[in-house]
């Protein structure tokens, strides 16, 4: 492993790093706002190891302070700035950061007890001495918070080990190069976009393409130019798919992409078969928490497989177990078990909270995700759900509601789906679907559909027709809204 998490910046140049709109930033330029952010928060009193919040606005500037706080040694609380004054305020008081920056302190002025700095353009031409970036260490760079969707979110912590380690297995796993340039359209404020997207680039070698708000047609453009890798979450390859049936441009750009990456959620099989159809490309999947980064990911040079986010990445360790935390050896694609991994990819814990940490993490180092899936016989994982969501009990079964989803998402009339499963005096729980259509079909027709499609017990017992799904920033549907639709 490299020692320096930024290697390109010990010896910057005027190769390209980074590009949002017309605007692009060298290597040097970097290296200059690491040295300049560097001198003015050690001389407001906050030297390196100090906590910062930086408020992810759409702006190249953003992109930079992140990049340069990361290499001048200081944790980073990235904020989402459409979080809501109660999120806001609990990961705000829980993470206690000494300051922000923003792009644009006027907009989220007052919305924080702390000081906003402002992030301007001469960050990136300071022309003073540059001093040794950030090494790969053991100390935290990252305090990422978790969507909340079991209480109050918590601070994920993570090291420059955890995303050094991963971020090189990945580059090992995609033949990801200093040739490559990453275009995305993700926020700065998740593992995807800031991790995978922002810090992978910087870290391999290559350039990112930065677009902070996702436009079909821009995003196909800039996939057209030089040799570039595409990661983008489910809800953007449909929209992709749908553009690409009358945009000869978009697909263009996704035919010339050397690679197509989708994560954060399951890619519906419908999207990645009409995208197969208009371009002659693939999506390959991954999957990942913001505990561990990324576990596994389909190789730049394996074969197609439904369904499949691949095999664990080098250097990670991963099993399935039973309610009891037993390991599974099964290998046949059906029977259903928590995925537990161990690694050096795996973070440090949670902030101030060591007994939500115990309960995840044990004394040998795994960490039991609280995902299920079905293991294939050559060691690739399907995902099916959330043990705490997607796990249900009907009938003495076990049923995954993703299946259920995919299932559904097959009819023709069915654009988006979520299942879930809802108590029963009888069943234990029966399985309810939320469907969004595009054409109006009959919900006894839809539970049909999917009794022809899987075994009858996972037929759902109830459908809603709904006008839309609730989802959070990266395109996740959010259940929790659905139990009170």
């Amino acid at each position: 492993m490299r020692s320096a998490l930024f290697p390109r910046l010990e010896a910057p140049g005027d190769d390209v790093a980074l590009r949002v709109g017309s605007e692009q930033v060298t290597s040097l330029e970097l290296a200059q706002a690491t040295a300049a952010l560097q001198q003015r928060l050690t001389a407001a009193g906050h030297p390196p190891g100090a906590r910062l919040a930086v408020w992810t606005q759409g702006s190249l500037e953003t992109a930079v302070a992140l990049v340069a706080a990361a290499a001048a040694g200081y944790q980073l609380v990235p904020l989402d700035p459409k979080l809501g004054p109660l999120e806001l305020s609990h990961i705000v008081n829980d993470a206690a950061p000494v300051v922000a920056l923003g792009a644009d302190p006027q907009a989220v002025a007052g919305r924080i007890a702390i000081d906003t700095l402002p992030l301007t353009p001469e960050l990136r031409r300071h022309p003073g001495p540059r001093p040794p970036t950030r090494q790969v260490d053991d100390a935290p760079l990252l305090v990422l918070y978790t969507s909340g969707t079991t209480g109050l979110p918590k601070g994920a912590v993570l090291t420059a080990r955890n995303v050094a380690f991963n971020l090189d297995a990945l580059a090992r796993a995609w033949r990801w190069t200093a040739a490559d340039t990453v275009v995305h359209a993700l926020p700065l404020f998740h593992v995807h976009g800031l991790v995978l997207g922002l810090f992978g680039s910087i870290r391999v070698g290559g350039a990112l393409h930065w677009f902070p708000r996702f436009v079909p047609r821009e995003v196909a453009q800039a996939l057209s130019v030089g040799t570039t890798v595409f990661f983008a979450v489910p809800t953007m390859y449909h929209r992709l798919s749908e553009a690409a049936q009358t945009d000869p441009q978009v697909v263009q750009g996704l035919a010339h992409a050397r690679l197509l990456v989708s994560g954060s959620a399951a890619l519906p099989q419908r999207d990645q078969q009409r995208l197969e159809a208009l371009t002659g490309r693939r999506v390959i999947e991954r999957y990942g928490l913001t505990e561990t980064l990324i576990n596994c990911a389909v190789r730049a040079d394996d074969p197609p497989s439904a369904g499949s986010v691949g095999a664990p990445i080098d250097g990670i360790e991963l099993r399935l177990v039973d309610d009891q935390r037993r390991t599974l050896e099964a290998r046949d694609d059906a029977t259903l078990g928590e995925i537990a991994v161990r690694g050096p990819h795996v973070f440090a814990g949670y902030l101030n909270r060591p007994e939500a940490t115990a309960a995840v993490k044990d004394a040998d180092g795994w960490f039991f995700t609280g995902d299920l899936a079905c293991r294939k016989p050559d060691g690739q994982l399907r995902i099916v759900g959330r043990r705490a969501t997607d796990l249900i009990k009907c009938g003495g079964y076990k049923v995954g509601a993703g299946e259920v989803e995919a299932a559904l998402l097959e009819h023709p009339s069915v654009r988006e789906a979520a299942v879930l499963g809802a108590p029963d005096a009888d069943l234990g729980e029966r399985i309810v679907a939320f469907v969004v259509l595009d054409t109006p079909t009959e919900p006894q027709v839809l539970q049909d559909f999917v009794a022809s499609q899987l075994s009858p017990h996972k037929r759902p017992r109830e459908v809603h027709v709904i006008a839309e799904l609730p989802r959070n920033a990266m395109g996740k549907v959010v259940k929790a809204k659905l139990r009170h639709a």
